[in-house]
């Protein structure tokens, strides 16, 4: 890693990492939550979840190779400079490892709770299988030429592109249904922080280097945070807005006529 220039920026920087991955960490809590008591996945794509993790994984394995490889962090620095950071802190690597192991398990609840005639598109379940397979055919490639950053960039462009992709259905089946009920407004708030402070955190990097490599650098950090805010601030006005949770008649007391 490079040197800090402030003693100061450096401890804002670590104290923001670990708040965004605490806030990302803690939002799947929330709809694991709501599916066990309900013993129901009714209101939640299925769509959202299963490319949802996708994006994990992919941004998983980018986070783990450009943290952990000598190798792809000397190309990282002889492509973008010997003196750059590497823009993977321990804390992306944390939150991926926890987010591929949740939304796992958020699909295994899929499985075995009541669905009623919700069930996987095809379109999704094409779009995964594409997905996997130019990876699969781009590690062959970047084995062969030995290009590793390049490698990774690949699955940190995946990962972007599913997040793009994966609060759509989501989206989109709250505005048919005209309800969020079934899907967790907390994950939504505790992502939407999570967001914030990681933007704040790249920012308070290039400030302390004097260089915004770090942004276009790790382009898909980037606009992981810009599109999650974007959509979250679309739930929450769908959720408060839009389609405010109605009463339940039988959540009303009954009143006796005279």
């Amino acid at each position: 890693m490079g040197d800090w220039h402030s003693i100061h920026l450096k401890i804002l920087y670590e104290v923001l990492g670990w708040v965004a991955f605490v806030a990302w960490s803690i939002s799947f809590y929330p709809q694991i939550i709501m599916n066990f008591r309900r013993k129901s996945v009714v209101g939640l794509n299925f769509d959202f979840v299963i490319l949802n993790l996708t994006k994990h994984s992919s941004y998983l394995i980018y986070n783990v190779v450009l943290f952990f490889s000598t190798t792809v962090q000397a190309q990282y620095r002889h492509k973008f400079g010997s003196n750059q950071m590497i823009p993977v802190a321990a804390n992306d690597v944390a939150f991926s490892t926890h987010a591929v192991l949740l939304t796992a398990f958020t699909l295994f609840q899929i499985f075995i709770y009541e669905r009623k005639t919700q069930r996987f598109s095809k379109v999704a379940i094409t779009i995964v299988c594409i997905v996997w397979l130019s990876a699969a055919v781009c590690v062959f490639i970047g084995i062969h030429r030995h290009s590793w950053l390049w490698l990774i960039s690949v699955f940190n462009t995946i990962q972007v592109v599913m997040t793009v992709i994966k609060y759509v259905p989501q989206a989109f089946m709250n505005f048919r249904l005209k309800s969020t009920d079934g899907f967790s407004i907390g994950n939504i708030l505790l992502d939407l922080l999570g967001g914030v402070t990681n933007y704040g955190q790249m920012t308070v990097q290039s400030v302390d280097q004097k260089s915004w490599v770090n942004f276009y650098g790790n382009i898909g950090k980037t606009l992981l945070s810009l599109v999650s805010i974007f959509f979250d601030i679309l739930f929450i006005i769908q959720h408060y807005v839009l389609y405010p949770a109605k009463k339940k008649k039988d959540e009303l007391p009954i009143q006796s006529s005279s």
